[in-house]
C-alpha cells in the first residue's frame, strides 16, 4: 500500500471521530439534552478507543494490517449512514459506540503498517506525515461538518464520508503484507509485559494527559463560543477551529525541531511548557486572545504528539502492533475522560474553572516528561 493512499485513508477515517463536534450544540438544541449530556456523543466514541486498541494491537501482532483496515472503513462508512438515520439521542450514542469499537482497529492497523515498513529518520518522517493527515482529517471534519450543516444539513456530510470509506476501502491492495516472523512464541501478557520500561510508561501517561486536555477544549469550544463570545453559528463555529489547522503546519515542523534540540524528551518538555502556558491564555474573554491562545495551544498539542508517537516506537521493547495500540490506548483515554468531566465543570463554575483543571492535569503531563526525560536521556536521542 502506497503512503499517500494510506494518508487519504486517515483523513477521513478522522472525518468519522470529529465531525459531530461543531455540531455538539445543535444536537443540544435538536435532541434537548444539556451540554454534557451532548458532549457524551464524544465520549462514546473515545471509551471504547481507549480500551480496544491494546487488544486489537495483540491481534494484530500476528495480521496483516491491510486486511484490518479494510474491514474496518467498511464498517465505519456503514456506521455512519445508521448515524444519520437514528430517530434519538440513545440510538445516536449507540452508534457512535460502535463506531469508537472499529476506529482503534483502523488506527492501529495504520500505525502498526507505519512502524513494520520503515525504520530509523523514515519511520520519523512517515509517522509525520501520518500525524499530519490525521490533523488535516480532523480539521476539515469539523470544519465541513459545520459548513455542510449551515449550507445543506449535517446530514449530507455523513453521505459524502460513508461514500468515501467504502470507495477507499475497496481500492486497498489485496496483495499480502510481509509480516516479520517471530521464532519466539509470546503470549499476550509476554507482550503487555515489554511495555514495562519506565521512560515509555511515563511518556504513555504524559500524552494521556495532553489529549485530556486538547479533547476537553475542543469539545466544549462550540458551548464556550456561543456562551462567553455570543457566536451561534455553526459555520461561524466551525471557521474558529482554523487554529487547529496550524497543528498540521507546526507538526511537519517537528524533525526540524528534534534537530536543534540535544533530545527528544528535552523538545517535549519545552513544548508542554509551551502548552501550559496557552491554557492560561485562554481563561482570557477577549475573543482576539483567545482565538491566538487557541492557536498556540493546537500547534503545541501536535508538536507533542508527532514527537511522541515516533519516540515511543524507538524506545519500546514491544512489537510494533502492541506498542502503537498501547499508545493509542492512553491517548484516547485521555480523550474519553476530558470529553466528559471538564464539562461537568464548566455546567457548574463555568469558563476559569473549566481552564483552571485543563491546566492542573496539563501540569502532570510535563511532570512525567521531565521524569522521563531524567529517566530516559540516554535511550534514544532526538
Amino acid at each position: 500500500m502506497r503512503l499517500p493512499h494510506l494518508l487519504f485513508c486517515s483523513v477521513f477515517i478522522f472525518f468519522v471521530l470529529y465531525a459531530p463536534q461543531p455540531l455538539l450544540s445543535l444536537f443540544a438544541t435538536e435532541f434537548n439534552v444539556a451540554p454534557a449530556v451532548a458532549g457524551s456523543l464524544m465520549t462514546a466514541t473515545m471509551l471504547p478507543l481507549a480500551i480496544a486498541p491494546l487488544v486489537y494491537g495483540l491481534f494484530l501482532a500476528k495480521r496483516n494490517p491491510l486486511l484490518i483496515l479494510r474491514f474496518a472503513m467498511l464498517l465505519l462508512g456503514v456506521g455512519c449512514i445508521l448515524f444519520i438515520y437514528a430517530p434519538s439521542f440513545e440510538l445516536l450514542l449507540l452508534v457512535r459506540f460502535l463506531q469508537g469499537l472499529t476506529l482503534p482497529a483502523a488506527l492501529t492497523a495504520m500505525t502498526s503498517f507505519i512502524g513494520m515498513s520503515y525504520q530509523a529518520d523514515t519511520l520519523q518522517k512517515n509517522m509525520t506525515l501520518y500525524i499530519g493527515s490525521t490533523i488535516v482529517g480532523g480539521y476539515f471534519g469539523r470544519v465541513l461538518a459545520a459548513l455542510f450543516s449551515d449550507v445543506w444539513s449535517w446530514q449530507s456530510f455523513y453521505y459524502l464520508i460513508a461514500a468515501m470509506l467504502i470507495i477507499l476501502a475497496l481500492s486497498i491492495p489485496h496483495k499480502r503484507f510481509n509480516l516479520v516472523k517471530s521464532t519466539e512464541v509470546l503470549s499476550p501478557l509476554d507482550y503487555i509485559k515489554q511495555l514495562k520500561e519506565g521512560s515509555a510508561l511515563k511518556l504513555y501517561g504524559a500524552i494521556f494527559c495532553m489529549f485530556f486536555c486538547f479533547a476537553a477544549l475542543l469539545n466544549y469550544l462550540p458551548f464556550i463560543l456561543k456562551n462567553t463570545f455570543l457566536i451561534n453559528n455553526t459555520r461561524d463555529i466551525g471557521f474558529v477551529y482554523s487554529g487547529y489547522l496550524v497543528g498540521a503546519l507546526a507538526s511537519i515542523f517537528t524533525p526540524w525541531l528534534l534537530k536543534k534540540m540535544t533530545s527528544a524528551w528535552r523538545l517535549l518538555a519545552a513544548v508542554f511548557v509551551f502548552y501550559n502556558l496557552s491554557i492560561v491564555l485562554l481563561i482570557s474573554h477577549s475573543l482576539l486572545l483567545f482565538l491566538i491562545a487557541f492557536t498556540l495551544f493546537c500547534g503545541a498539542m501536535f508538536v507533542i504528539h508527532s514527537t511522541a508517537a515516533p519516540l515511543v516506537n524507538k524506545i519500546s521493547h514491544a512489537p510494533p502492533s502492541v506498542t502503537n495500540g498501547c499508545y493509542v490506548s492512553f491517548y484516547y483515554s485521555g480523550g474519553a475522560l476530558g470529553s466528559l468531566l471538564p464539562g461537568v465543570v464548566y455546567q457548574t463554575h463555568g469558563q476559569t474553572a473549566f481552564m483552571a483543571t485543563l491546566l492542573a492535569v496539563c501540569l502532570c503531563g510535563l511532570g512525567l516528561i521531565l521524569w522521563a526525560q531524567r529517566d530516559g536521556k540516554n535511550i534514544t536521542r532526538g
